[in-house]
């Protein structure tokens, strides 16, 4: 009877494979077309995911440029990708095509975050009418509100106070600054979208830092690539809260704190923060089905905020804590021209910047160096288009390297090496090189740059006016090596923060 049933299988196995296969070369077609980008040989149905680190994707990438060159394709099981590299290739792609390249690709399994038709969010929006709608409501708000009485400004230097109160309470002991950073980007984001903050030992940052460390991890692990590319895998039984345990938490603890939120909103007032300016909004769109001011968006709203907002920055600030560490002149340099411009009494404001170029020009340097968000988020065509001679078919998911471009050695004059001078003119005054672009660029240039750029200049100017950093006696010098997470990250290191 095995047998019998072997034998009767066989058929069905075979005509399976042929399907498998066929579908596999339809889905590759692209790659024959006249002026594909060229890339290596995909297997078939994997494509190829098996020739892909995605614990070290941007080694993984530079690699396979090293190979086919600046413009290089990809096949993500049957999804067809184009690798952008260097400096030419990503500003034609995502500037001088612009209006071609802002479309993000489908992401079927985000639907069990809550994304759906009515509920894109910003970041992973379609381009689009809903996409306009709320990038215009986010940038217009990070630009003009005013928390209560509070511009963000003065929120962020309030929370630089507080971050330099927690350092001083370390006493000169050797510590790991990530956490103490967290909290406190994590609080200037709070002030944006709920008009408050948390003490640092409160349960509910902790909670939310807690979740969002494993939303990281989540979004980086091989089998979340896996269900991205065949999102059938999420009927198994349990995959999902397999896949998504830390961002499904983080996203219910978000609804539960604008939950609380509307309670105390009032359309009679004048907004006190981002969730009530969308609440508002909400109210006017009622019966208008063409709007994207939803309650369902206004949670993903939210969430991708403190999403995009909450680690980068901090991430962002221990590499230029370590880097200090590591490059004891430029300390002592950014510290001279803090005494000399602001002196140790009053707090650092956004109009010191302008008379601060050495200072400008570390911060710069920290964020090139750094590294933090070496591939950006995906993009799509959405419609044919040519990037250096190449054509890329409409419906191609795009990925740009920016690491490419922060370490584009036809553009850095020691791309591999912390050198502020890379933002300096021979006369000392801060300039900024167009293969900066660490926030992407194009169309969909992250929305929160300006409110990052005053974080990174406050909280670090703040924090180097207080204090000086070492190494702690009997430890090793840190590396400076990143570590690949989602993010890039520095090492994991200690430094004792001296009161000056």
């Amino acid at each position: 009877m095995g047998l019998l049933t072997g034998e009767a299988l066989m058929p069905v196995a075979v005509a399976v494979a042929v399907f498998l296969l066929l579908v596999d070369l339809m889905h590759r077609r692209t790659r024959w077309a006249a002026r594909y980008p060229p890339g290596p040989v995909p297997v078939p149905v994997l494509g190829n995911l098996l020739q892909l680190d995605f614990q070290a994707m941007p080694y993984s990438l530079g690699r396979l440029r090293r190979r086919f060159g600046d413009v290089f394709s990809l096949q993500m099981g049957w999804t067809p990708v184009v690798v952008l590299n260097g400096l030419q290739a990503v500003r034609e792609a995502l500037v001088l095509r612009g209006e071609d390249t802002a479309d993000r690709p489908p992401m079927p399994v985000y639907q069990h975050l809550g994304y759906g038709p009515r509920a894109q969010g910003v970041i992973l929006a379609p381009y689009g009418h809903a996409w306009r709608e709320q990038r215009r409501f986010c940038v217009s708000t990070l630009r003009n509100f005013r928390v209560g009485k509070k511009s963000l400004e003065q929120w962020v230097t309030q929370e630089a106070a507080c971050l330099c109160e927690a350092f001083a309470a370390q006493a000169g002991r050797p510590f790991s600054p990530d956490v103490l950073l967290n909290k406190a980007v994590t609080n200037v984001i709070a002030s944006l979208t709920h008009g408050r903050r948390f003490e640092y030992d409160d349960p509910v940052l902790l909670k939310l830092l807690q979740l969002m460390e494993a939303g990281l991890k989540e979004e980086t692990s091989v089998l979340r690539q896996v269900v991205n590319v065949f999102p059938a895998l999420l009927h198994i039984p349990g995959m999902v809260t397999q896949v998504f345990a830390g961002q499904k938490g983080f996203m219910a603890l978000l609804e539960k704190m604008i939950a609380e939120h509307r309670e105390t909103w009032d359309p009679a007032q004048l907004p006190h923060d981002l969730t009530d300016a969308f609440l508002d909004q909400l109210e006017k769109a009622k019966g208008n089905s063409e709007s994207s001011f939803t309650d369902e968006n206004l949670r993903l709203v939210v969430g991708e905020l403190f999403s995009a907002g909450m680690v980068s920055t901090s991430t962002t600030l221990a590499w230029g804590l370590l880097l200090m560490l590591l490059h004891q002149d430029v300390q002592r340099r950014v510290q001279e021209e803090i005494d000399e411009v602001i002196g140790q009494v009053r707090p650092p404001e956004m109009g010191d910047q302008a008379r601060m170029p050495f200072t400008t020009a570390v911060v710069h340097e920290v964020q090139r160096f750094g590294d933090v968000s070496p591939l950006s988020m995906p993009h799509m065509t959405s419609r044919d288009t040519e990037v250096q001679g190449f054509l890329i078919p409409k419906g191609t998911m795009l990925i740009a390297n920016l690491s490419s471009v922060l370490k584009d050695e036809a553009v850095w004059e020691q791309p591999f090496r912390f050198h502020p001078e890379h933002f300096l003119d021979a006369q000392g005054r801060f300039v900024k090189p167009e293969a900066f672009m660490p926030f992407s660029a194009g169309r969909r240039l992250c929305l929160g740059e300006p409110l990052a750029r005053m974080e990174l200049f406050l909280f670090f100017t703040c924090l180097l006016q207080r204090f000086s950093f070492s190494v702690p006696a009997g430890q090793p010098r840190p590396s400076d090596h990143g570590v690949y997470d989602f993010l890039v990250s520095p090492p994991p290191y200690q430094l004792c923060a001296v009161p000056r």
